[in-house]
């Protein structure tokens, strides 16, 4: 079938390579840069440049931009897109999303889809593109209750192909719920963490704990800001709970509390192997 890429970064290219690499598809590209297009052509990751004019050409379509952009482009183009075709978004937030797209296109007889590929690097870009970015990472759905059967059935086969380790089916509403924890809080916690003074001082003092730390403090500020506020209601729970935890260590080592800091360590190495069991 006819897949049409809209936009080429790191999530978008990786798609393109890994949809060249493992099936047989025809891609078609969509990309503001005419450096990306030119690039995704050159390297074969695409067959074709097209206009948003040409989105009836493909079955189905994977939008890869900003939260704002990709509710922008849905809107402005929703006439474009191919009666009966499946859209696709690849945004770390679903609600927001899925809410804004889903009954513009409904109007058209287009079926949207959310849905997250857990994946990503420090690094943002084509040229960072890689064809295995998704090998063994999870690919989330969120369909709604009037979402097609067939539609789904078609998303969870495409991963698979593309070399996703699972698909798993989701509301929008408890991705967004668990992402704020998974992901989103964890970029907040590094990017606070990096701020300390220290950060410029620690020439060989750091091993993997602080490299652990550290990685998603390297982010891109532009989309992750709109995807905080885009999903500012668990985030902020989530941002609450770790503070109110970090207290609990202050506290109990600001009062030389031995017994206590003991306690508030083993309950989150008890919580954290538990979670080794339950995931493996």
């Amino acid at each position: 079938m006819n897949i049409a890429v809209v936009g080429l970064g790191l999530i978008g290219g990786s798609f393109c390579k890994a949809l060249k690499k493992n099936t047989f598809h025809r891609i078609l590209g969509i990309d503001t840069s005419k450096e990306t297009i030119n690039a995704a052509l050159e390297c074969g990751a695409i067959d074709e440049e097209i206009t948003p004019e040409r989105l009836n050409e493909a079955n189905l379509t994977i939008i890869c931009l900003y939260p704002e952009a990709i509710v922008e482009f849905v809107k402005k183009n929703a006439a474009n897109f191919k009666k009966g075709g499946i859209v696709i978004d690849s945004c770390g937030v679903k609600e927001y999303i899925v809410n804004e797209c889903t009954p513009v296109l409904d109007e058209h007889g287009v079926i949207f889809v959310g849905t997250h590929p857990m994946a990503g690097r420090e690094f943002s870009g084509f040229e960072y593109s890689t064809d295995d970015l998704y090998k063994g990472a999870s690919f989330i759905i969120t369909p709604t209750d009037d979402t097609p059967q067939i539609a789904v059935d078609l998303l969870q086969t495409l991963a698979g192909s593309v070399g996703f380790g699972k698909a798993v089916v989701s509301t929008p509403k408890k991705h967004d719920e668990v992402i704020a924890y998974t992901s989103q809080l964890a970029h907040v916690v590094s990017n606070a963490y990096v701020k300390s003074p220290a950060m410029l001082n620690f020439d060989g003092f750091s091993a993997g704990s602080f490299q652990d730390l550290t990685r998603v403090a390297k982010l891109n500020e532009y989309m992750w800001s709109e995807l905080f506020m885009c999903n500012k209601e668990a985030l902020l729970k989530e941002i609450n709970c770790v503070i109110n935890s970090i207290t609990e260590y202050r506290d109990a080592i600001e009062q030389g509390n031995l017994e206590l800091l003991i306690k508030i360590l083993r309950d989150g190495r008890e919580l954290k192997e538990k979670s080794l069991l339950l995931y493996k």
